[in-house]
């Protein structure tokens, strides 16, 4: 196993699962960097925040000499690079945060990640590894059929955020080509699961119905995306970054492709099940749908191949849609503190300086 790996954006929902895995299953130390935007919470950390194996610095990866002295003082054997702006919305509001973190910040670790490797003795610069993790929506989207993104699929992102996304996969490719840096990708389709911010539609879709409010659906609903279970995730990252071959790329998912409508109907009727105490004035969760004006440049389908990380790696997600949508609407139902001091912004408040 990797012995100490950066992990950037390991306040964030993906990062925040990876970090928690490798302290509960691995006997690596772990530096999190995060710069802590809206979306990083440390609280989602909690659980494994005392562990002497565990490190934390609020760092922005824009920030060369900030990330130097890191890499000097952890000496990493691993890079995972997970901080990334991620939201289509916000992307398309505004694209230049997305352009600043994904563009520039992945050139900044980049280089400073090369500089250190550079500096290695023979057998530690062999050793190290940078993976660099990505989302399928590089691929742009696939026609309703049996089509699936492969790891040959060209790229064509359609929002500020994919092609941000997909500028960012390849500067890694350039610099494991160019400079003979040891990189790794992975490409994952859309993940859900616990601590995942209220923005998204899983968490934004439970806390509206357990609150009363519409559940906004985009267009007609039939924007199709492959499902995978957060933690089957960090699972998989983990197996990449430890036994994935050097300039590979590997695409990560859930083999739970699902209708958007699909998939509130099923947080809707789980809620009947799990808070029958509706809000006032709500007879079925399923009354509280509302279809709203599509989002611009909307993909219709996302689909993974899976089979390349399945057959070199071993890999398999343990969850499907069904068991893990009930852990996850469970965990909402259960964990009320976490997100109601996401939404009304306590969970800002005294974060720490950077230091460890």
């Amino acid at each position: 196993m990797v012995e100490r790996i950066i992990v950037t954006g390991g306040a964030g929902f993906i990062g925040s699962a990876v970090v928690r895995c490798l302290i509960n299953n691995t006997e690596s130390e772990v530096a999190n960097i995060d710069k802590l935007t809206y979306a990083g919470n440390l609280e989602s950390l909690d659980s494994i925040a005392d562990s002497p194996r565990y490190h934390f610095y609020q760092v922005d990866i824009c920030d060369s000499a900030a990330l130097e002295r890191v890499f000097a003082e952890f000496r990493p054997t691993a890079v995972m690079h997970l901080a990334a702006e991620s939201h289509v919305d916000r992307s398309i509001d505004g694209p230049a945060a997305f352009v600043e973190t994904n563009i520039v910040g992945t050139y900044t670790l980049l280089e400073v990640a090369r500089r250190y490797w550079s500096g290695l003795s023979e057998e530690k610069c062999a050793a190290f590894r940078f993976h660099h993790i990505s989302t399928d929506e590089v691929y742009g989207d696939l026609e309703r059929g049996s089509d699936l993104f492969t790891e040959e699929t060209p790229y064509a992102p359609s929002s500020p955020y994919s092609a941000s996304k997909a500028s960012s996969d390849h500067l890694v490719r350039a610099w494991q080509r160019t400079y003979g840096f040891p990189t790794l990708i992975t490409n994952c389709s859309n993940n859900y699961g616990p601590y995942h911010f209220p923005e998204k539609l899983i968490p934004h879709i439970i806390l509206n119905a357990l609150a009363g409010k519409p559940l906004p659906v985009y267009g007609d609903g039939l924007q199709i995306r492959d499902w995978l279970y957060v933690e089957d995730h960090a699972r998989a990252l983990i197996e990449v970054v430890t036994n994935g071959s050097v300039g590979e790329t590997y695409n990560i998912g859930g083999n739970n492709e699902k209708f958007n409508i699909e998939v509130v109907k099923t947080i809707c009727d789980l809620l009947e099940e799990l808070a029958p105490e509706k809000p006032q004035g709500v007879s079925h969760y399923r009354d509280l749908i509302k279809f709203v004006k599509d989002r611009p440049g909307h993909d219709l389908r996302y689909a993974i191949d899976t089979s390349k990380i399945q057959r070199e790696l071993g890999w398999i997600p343990q969850e499907d849609f069904e068991s893990g949508i009930r852990k996850t609407v469970q965990w909402y139902f259960d964990n009320r503190e976490w997100w109601q001091r996401v939404l009304n912004g306590d969970y800002r408040l005294g974060r720490l300086g950077e230091g460890t």
